[in-house]
């Protein structure tokens, strides 16, 4: 067994090349050998969102707080709110993050497949997000 304390991790800044807007992130755990699912909390101030992107094994999304928006590629924007579970599908490309006047928290899980957890592309625009 082993406990986390909350607090023991620092939270980071979401960085400009994957984020547009103000993004923290708080790191919640990483694999333990031999399992390969990691765990953050990431937060999204209004208008926040994810770059594009993919993860080679997909990735869970648990909303927990605020108001968010989602979509996959070719899909409709759809909005997000506490209690709401998104799944996206290995090599799915989509994108995440707050409503425009309201911040979103997830707690986002996802595998590791050879090292890598994401695949990070360009960044969506004011009218890809709906503003």
């Amino acid at each position: 067994m082993d406990i986390t304390r909350a607090g023991a991790n620092a939270s980071a800044k979401g960085p400009a090349d994957w984020f547009t807007g103000t993004v923290r992130i708080d790191n919640l755990f990483n694999p333990y050998d031999p399992a390969r699912v990691q765990g953050a909390q990431v937060t999204f101030e209004p208008s926040a969102r994810t770059a594009w992107h993919t993860h080679p094994l997909g990735q869970t999304l648990i909303v927990t707080s605020g108001l968010g928006r989602v979509q996959r590629l070719g899909g409709p924007v759809e909005e997000i709110r506490p209690g709401d579970v998104v799944w996206f599908a290995p090599g799915e490309k989509h994108w995440h993050g707050a409503s425009p006047d309201t911040a979103m928290t997830h707690i986002a899980l996802q595998e590791v497949e050879n090292g890598k957890v994401v695949d990070w592309m360009e960044h969506v625009n004011d009218e890809q997000y709906g503003a």
